[in-house]
């Protein structure tokens, strides 16, 4: 991930700061599913050590992974939009330490904050942007046909 989609790089020194004041540190043991596609969005994590996996359900098949994420990286992004449901799944593939946030919490401070709203909002933007186009890169890895991806053709 680029510096302009994990919270220290993206969000403004002040904001960054305000969120941290609600912060809790939480661990995960390596193999621990810290949710599943389909259920409900409450929080969300920014890794501190260890890596994380992002994987899809596909029925008939084992849910591939889709992206793994690392240090300083945001882990769900389904809290902020309504209805709040997890649009993919993701397990600790190493043990892992994380700050957690609740998202009702969190959601709370950017209606008080406009200028948190807005960083937030750009913030987890550009990160749902980058899940999209790693999603679509994995599914075209995995599923399509010989040659029909965005690879060199000769």
């Amino acid at each position: 991930m680029s510096s302009t989609t994990t919270m220290a790089g993206a969000l403004p020194t002040a904001c960054r700061d305000r969120l941290m004041r609600i912060a809790r540190e939480v661990s995960f043991p390596a193999g621990t599913r810290m949710f599943g596609e389909g259920g409900h969005a409450d929080r969300f994590w920014i890794v501190r050590t260890g890596s994380v996996v992002l994987d899809m359900h596909v029925p008939g098949r084992r849910s591939p992974v889709i992206e793994t994420l690392g240090h300083g990286e945001l882990v769900g992004w389904s809290w902020l939009f309504p209805p709040y449901v997890w649009k993919l799944g993701a397990m600790a593939k190493s043990p892992v330490r994380a700050y957690e946030f609740d998202a009702r919490s969190v959601r709370l401070l950017c209606e008080e904050d406009a200028e948190l709203a807005a960083a937030v909002s750009l913030w987890v933007g550009r990160v749902l942007s980058h899940r999209l186009q790693a999603a679509r890169t994995r599914l075209l890895d995995l599923y399509a046909p010989y040659g029909s991806g965005s690879g060199v053709r000769g």
